[in-house]
């Protein structure tokens, strides 16, 4: 089965491969994509985030699971040293590059738990694998029709930040100005939660990243740094690599 939607301004695919596909499993997904989409976007004036902005709820009135966003951004922060950051002076809180891969992952978390075993969820590009293995490429950071490596992945997830698809949209919070250093950098771990999170907060550090990414637990780094030169870490599951100079960190 394969089925794709637009959904939080992303495309958002899914394809199962299971000979079995439980009624409505596909449906449970896109419509939990839709309601994280009307509940947490900042730019949706009757979300719960914008609401949060505007002073209209307090901190103990907000709902589980925004609450745990929020103490997973925090986490975030003080882990990066302050690079990462969702509350920026001037732009409100914005915690989308945590929503994305928490509420991905969430919706991976339905489909296991209604039976499917095999599937590829794929969100804008960062990926939920079950089963497999998968393969999944990584865009090259300078010409769009290459890819720079590709991907082996059974029972994991990937995720890639850089500001070739959005233009200088992360910022390094302790400078309030675009983070530099990378071209893009991509983490493989057992969730799109701390996939997602890892990749931007690590790209917003720069070329410091690479090393803090690759220290996490479980997590495998693939990145290329602004003068083109590519580092990944010895377990990255890589089935194959060209058109960039590889080195081994």
């Amino acid at each position: 089965m394969n089925r794709v939607e637009h959904v939080m301004g992303l495309p958002v695919s899914l394809r199962i491969d299971d000979a079995y596909v439980p009624e409505g499993a596909a449906d449970a997904v896109f419509a939990w994509l839709r309601e994280v989409d009307a509940r947490f976007s900042p730019f949706k004036p009757g979300s719960e985030v914008s609401r949060l902005n505007r002073g209209e709820l307090s901190t103990s009135e907000i709902s589980a699971d925004l609450a745990h966003v929020l103490e997973l951004c925090e986490r975030y922060r003080k882990e990066s040293g302050g690079a990462f950051d969702v509350r920026l002076p001037g732009r409100g809180l914005d915690p989308c590059a945590v929503v994305k891969g928490w509420s991905v992952q969430r919706a991976a978390e339905l489909l296991s738990a209604a039976g499917v075993r095999r599937f590829c969820l794929n969100a804008g590009g960062d990926v939920v694998a079950a089963g497999g293995p998968w393969r999944v490429g990584i865009r090259h950071p300078e010409e769009a029709d290459r890819l720079c490596a590709v991907l082996e992945l059974t029972d994991a997830a990937v995720a890639t930040s850089g500001h070739y698809e959005r233009g200088a949209h992360i910022l390094d919070a302790r400078t309030g100005r675009p983070a530099t250093g990378l071209l893009s950098l991509t983490v493989v771990a057992p969730t799109l939660t701390e996939a997602d999170a890892t990749a931007t907060a690590a790209f917003a550090l720069g070329t410091d990243g690479i090393a803090w990414a690759a220290a996490r637990p479980h997590c495998e780094v693939f990145a290329v740094d602004a003068t083109g030169k590519v580092v990944r870490t010895p377990g990255l599951p890589t089935a194959r690599a060209d058109g960039l100079t590889a080195v081994r960190s």
